[in-house]
């Protein structure tokens, strides 16, 4: 009987940690991306930061944004049509605004990553990341703490799709 229940401590403990594994794997996996990301951005470079840059998730997060707004309870009907009408093109002309590498900088500043620091190693990036029950990972800043940019894995690539804290983001300077 004892033999048994420890069998079966000794089979969970291998069974978590090759969950918490896999967990891992994904955040490490993710960090590379993420890290590629991070040098686009200080370094300006147009074509990486969109390889790892879902803009038609972002532009579709805009919109969603701008609808929810203009719908808000108690707003008048015609800020609710117009707010829906042309939320579209107001999102893909904000898309255009926002989504580029200088404006992304806010969310390396916010880090703490100025141009002169180091980005920080694969490792050290995972860290950062949490897994999420559907598959993407967020960057935080604390163990706990509220996501502020979502990464899904498309075609390979783990690409951002989420700003889920909009104050980072500021117009270039």
């Amino acid at each position: 009987m004892r033999l048994a229940w420890a069998l079966s401590l000794f089979v969970c403990g291998v069974f978590g940690n090759l969950l918490a594994g896999c967990a891992t794997t994904e955040r490490i996996g993710a960090a590379a991306d993420v890290h590629a990301l991070m040098i686009a951005i200080r370094d300006n470079d147009r074509a990486t930061f969109d390889a790892h840059v879902d803009r038609a998730a972002l532009e579709a997060e805009i919109q969603a944004r701008i609808v929810a707004r203009a719908a808000q309870p108690g707003a008048p009907a015609l800020q609710k049509d117009l707010g829906i009408a042309f939320s579209g093109s107001l999102a893909h002309a904000a898309g255009g605004l926002l989504i580029r590498p200088d404006v992304f900088r806010a969310v390396a500043d916010y880090y703490g990553y100025k141009p002169s620091t180091p980005i920080p190693g694969t490792l050290s990036i995972a860290e950062a990341l949490r897994t999420l029950p559907d598959g993407r990972v967020c960057a935080v800043t604390r163990r706990r703490g509220a996501c502020l940019v979502t990464f899904a894995r498309e075609d390979g690539v783990w690409r951002m799709v989420s700003v889920d804290d909009v104050r980072m983001l500021r117009l270039g300077q």
